[in-house]
């Protein structure tokens, strides 16, 4: 990076939608020396992060924990359900829906797409009119994600679930929370969801590294009848030595440390304030980006993120152009637009380890950047998310 000044003061805004800023307190837990994996100390560690693990996709079923990214997370829900030429039903809600849809394609998996315009959640109604059509009952698993990072997009799982009820259509369903477990109201037994896949470096505000699945009883079922091969991924060979603590092999001992301490910070906020933070802030940036007079990606109001807000650029405008200036003069990260946004896109990360200040210095740094590259806009973005965030702290405050 270009400095005028040589070494940049202060900190880094690194405002990605993931990986996003890992607190202080994590990255001093996972300062500790390495211990015997096969010990009773990493025994405590290991059930400690599975139970809490589960308390995060508030499930009582197991959650397996990989070494891996979420796109290793992916794998393992598809090959531990499914079998060669099975029929799988995804929803194209944007760039990590249509990798997910890659990578169950070389599985040798046979993938039906419900085509979208990267600008809405997945249609529940589309769903359930294929899997109804499906009498045959090809279709063994509809895969959606659940808050598409690429444009801030989010899908109701709900409605989705009960889309495949009203069908009578036994296809498991499986959800990418990535993105929004730990940041968003993610409900994985209420939902039924069969196969939820996580990540670290998001809402868990750890590093890369750690991925996640949280099962149901009818995917450990499908699990004995599936045939893809799977050896790194299976979930047979988790289960049993998880139910101890430990691992069927060497495990991310420090990131697992890290996991403990992110999981302690999540239980002192509480999930349902984790969650309205992260909707107050999101409702800051919609005002702030409203207010410059820029349009946002998700053109559904009530299915915006509260993780992210994926913001257009006006017609002959470089996406790409303006996160450069941003990073050169102010030391802060947006996210690039991905696949067909590339160029087109900025999006600003609100979520993870993330305050009312923290957006400001954000939205402050997109302000000043739009007039540095010249980009039509409306100035007073960064006020309107400061009056925004005023009328909830005096709502607040009379309602106690």
């Amino acid at each position: 990076m270009i400095s005028l000044h040589g070494h940049p003061s202060g900190r880094h805004f690194l405002q990605i939608p993931g990986p996003t800023n890992v607190p202080d307190r994590v990255l001093r837990a996972m300062h500790h020396a390495t211990i015997d994996h096969r010990g009773p100390q990493f025994g405590d560690l290991g059930q400690a992060v599975l139970q809490g693990m589960q308390w995060v996709f508030q499930t009582r079923s197991p959650v397996v924990i990989y070494p891996s990214s979420g796109t290793g997370a992916w794998e393992a829900a598809l090959v531990n359900t499914l079998s060669p030429g099975d029929a799988v039903l995804m929803a194209e809600t944007g760039h990590f829906a249509a990798l997910w849809h890659r990578l169950a394609s070389r599985l040798g998996l046979d993938v039906e797409i419900i085509e979208g315009d990267w600008r809405h959640g997945a249609d529940p109604s589309r769903i359930q009119e294929r899997l109804a059509a499906d009498t045959g009952h090809r279709i063994k698993a509809v895969c959606v994600v659940h808050n598409e990072t690429s444009t801030g997009a989010l899908t109701d799982i709900a409605q989705v679930r009960q889309a495949i009820d009203r069908s009578g259509h036994p296809a498991l369903l499986m959800v990418d929370a990535i993105s929004s477990l730990g940041a968003l109201d993610y409900r994985h037994d209420e939902w039924g969801v069969d196969v939820g896949v996580a990540g670290s470096q998001k809402g868990l505000m750890l590093p890369p590294g750690l991925s996640f699945n949280a099962l149901s009883e009818r995917a450990l079922a499908a699990a004995q009848r599936a045939r893809l091969p799977r050896s790194y991924w299976d979930w047979g060979a988790m289960l049993p030595i998880n139910a101890t603590g430990y691992f069927p092999y060497t495990p991310a001992t420090t990131l697992l440390y890290g996991l403990h301490e992110a999981l302690d910070m999540l239980r002192a906020e509480g999930l349902e304030q984790v969650f309205a933070r992260h909707q107050r802030l999101a409702g800051a940036t919609r005002a702030a980006v409203q207010a410059w007079g820029l349009e946002i990606v998700c053109q559904d109001a009530a299915a915006r993120s509260d993780a992210l807000t994926a913001v257009l650029m006006p017609a002959g405008h470089s996406a790409d152009a303006l996160r450069k200036v941003i990073l050169e003069r102010y030391d802060m990260s947006l996210g690039q637009g991905l696949g067909r946004l590339s160029g087109k896109v900025f999006r600003i990360g609100h979520l993870g380890d993330f305050n009312d200040l923290s957006l400001c210095g954000t939205l402050a740094g997109v302000e000043m950047g739009l007039a540095a590259a010249g980009v039509p806009h409306r100035r007073g973005g960064l006020q309107a998310a400061v009056d925004y965030l005023g009328r909830l702290a005096a709502g607040a405050a009379q309602a106690a």
